[in-house]
C-alpha cells in the first residue's frame, strides 16, 4: 500500500497513506492516477497521493449510500454515532501537533494557525455533531389545513 514517510518540521515523523479511503479501506485510484502534492513554502514534491476520477468518487458514493442504509443512519442508534464523533474528536486532539504539521506541510499555513484554528475547529465540530446525534428535537407549529410545516 502506498504510503509518504513525512519528516514535520516540528520533528514528527509520521507515516501516511496516499490512496482513496473507500469503504472503509485504503484503495489505489481505478485508473491509477496520481498527483504531486507541494509544499507551497518551497516548491518540492511531498509525494504523490492517489488522483480520485469520476468513477472513484461514483464507487465511494455507492459504498457510503451502502453504508447509510445497512449499518450506519438508522441502523445505530443516536447515542452510539455521538460517541464515535466523540471517540473521533479525543483521537484528532490526541494528534494535534501531527495533524497540525501535516496540515502546515500541506498547505503553507503557520503551524499556529493549522494547531489553534483548523486542527481545533476539526475536534469542536466532531464534538458539536456528537453531541446532537442523539437528540430528536420535531416540533410542529400550528398551520392552516393546507400545509404541514415542521
Amino acid at each position: 500500500m502506498p504510503t509518504l514517510n513525512l519528516d514535520l518540521p516540528n520533528g514528527i515523523k509520521s507515516t501516511v497513506q496516499a490512496e482513496l479511503f473507500i469503504n472503509n479501506k485504503f484503495v489505489p485510484a481505478l485508473d491509477g492516477k496520481t498527483f504531486a502534492t507541494v509544499n507551497p513554502s518551497n516548491g518540492k514534491e511531498i509525494g504523490q497521493v492517489a488522483e480520485a476520477s469520476a468513477k472513484d468518487v461514483d464507487v465511494a458514493v455507492k459504498a457510503a449510500r451502502e453504508a447509510f442504509e445497512t449499518v450506519w443512519g438508522e441502523n445505530t442508534p443516536g447515542d452510539a454515532r455521538g460517541k464515535l464523533l466523540m471517540k473521533l474528536a479525543d483521537l484528532v486532539e490526541e494528534h494535534v501537533d501531527e495533524l497540525a504539521a501535516i496540515e502546515s506541510l500541506d498547505n503553507g499555513k503557520a503551524f499556529s494557525i493549522a494547531k489553534g484554528f483548523d486542527v481545533a475547529a476539526v475536534a469542536a465540530n466532531l464534538r458539536y455533531y456528537g453531541g446532537w446525534a442523539d437528540k430528536n428535537h420535531g416540533k410542529v407549529m400550528e398551520v392552516d389545513n393546507k400545509r404541514l410545516n415542521y
